[in-house]
């Protein structure tokens, strides 16, 4: 995942891409040999309120709707725009009725359950698919048939340097832009001179991380049935085999985690 070179045995899939902004997921689509079509963004001053699509159209979906309103970051009230948002994109789905669809939020979003889709929820690190960046994001997954994502991830860099995040332009001690833009997966930067530097740090920092996004479509391009895969239980997007359920020690923590936090068992030493 180091290159931007199209994989030239990928089939060519039709792909809608939601809350694009410079669309650093799509980008990652497009590297893999997908053909994406940009949906409307405020940043663009179009509304996605105002956008129908017709159905049958596309073969995926993909889009991460705005997350501050379920960040840990938030320091105030949910404003209800986050649920909103959610909802624009369930209604953009049901209304393409793609084959699939990918949602990539932070791990705090709500389960996006689509009526006629399976579903999967995988969270995977930056610090995972090659990139010097401690970057946690969350993707769920759904398919009209039931196929099933897994993951290839690499081995976990250690010598990571902190999340870039939208706000880091208006810091002191910001990163210089080229660095920032090659921690997210852009090599060789982005030229956006419409943009003010702080829109511009806003506008990377915002996206999922190319490589990432590389990762996921790669994952969507090796597709299997749920008779031919199983996947780790905690929703980490591992294979298990034999009479597995989890992947690794740290799947045991996360499934704990998730018990906890739903009132099913007291907690126990694993979370405290």
């Amino acid at each position: 995942m180091t290159d931007q070179v199209a994989s030239p045995a990928a089939p060519s899939q039709l792909v809608l891409s939601l809350f694009p902004g410079v669309d650093l997921l799509g980008r990652g689509f497009e590297a893999e040999g997908f053909s994406v079509v940009r949906g409307p963004d405020l940043i663009y001053g179009s509304d996605i309120r105002q956008f129908r699509v017709v159905a049958g159209r596309f073969d995926g979906v993909i889009g991460g709707p705005p997350c501050p309103d379920f960040s840990k970051a938030r320091r105030s009230e949910p404003s209800g725009y986050g649920l909103e948002m959610l909802a624009e994109f369930r209604r953009v789905v049901l209304e393409a009725r793609p084959t699939w669809w990918l949602m990539e939020n932070v791990a705090g979003v709500p389960d996006m359950v689509l009526p006629g889709y399976s579903h999967q929820r995988i969270d995977i690190n930056a610090s995972e698919c090659g990139l010097q960046q401690n970057r946690l994001r969350h993707f769920q997954f759904g398919h009209g048939d039931g196929l099933v994502l897994t993951v290839k991830r690499l081995p976990v860099r250690t010598d990571v340097e902190p999340c870039c995040t939208a706000s880091e332009g208006s810091q002191l001690g910001k990163r210089d832009w080229l660095r920032f833009c090659q921690l997210q997966g852009l090599r060789d930067g982005i030229d956006l001179p419409a943009f003010t530097l702080g829109a511009r740090y806003r506008a990377v920092g915002n996206g999922v991380p190319v490589d990432m996004a590389r990762m996921m479509a790669s994952g969507i391009l090796s597709l299997r049935g749920s008779d031919d895969v199983r996947v780790c239980q905690c929703g980490c997007g591992r294979e298990v085999e034999g009479r597995a359920r989890l992947a690794k020690p740290a799947c045991r923590k996360r499934q704990q985690r998730k018990r906890d936090s739903a009132g099913v068992i007291h907690s126990s030493s694993v979370t405290l």
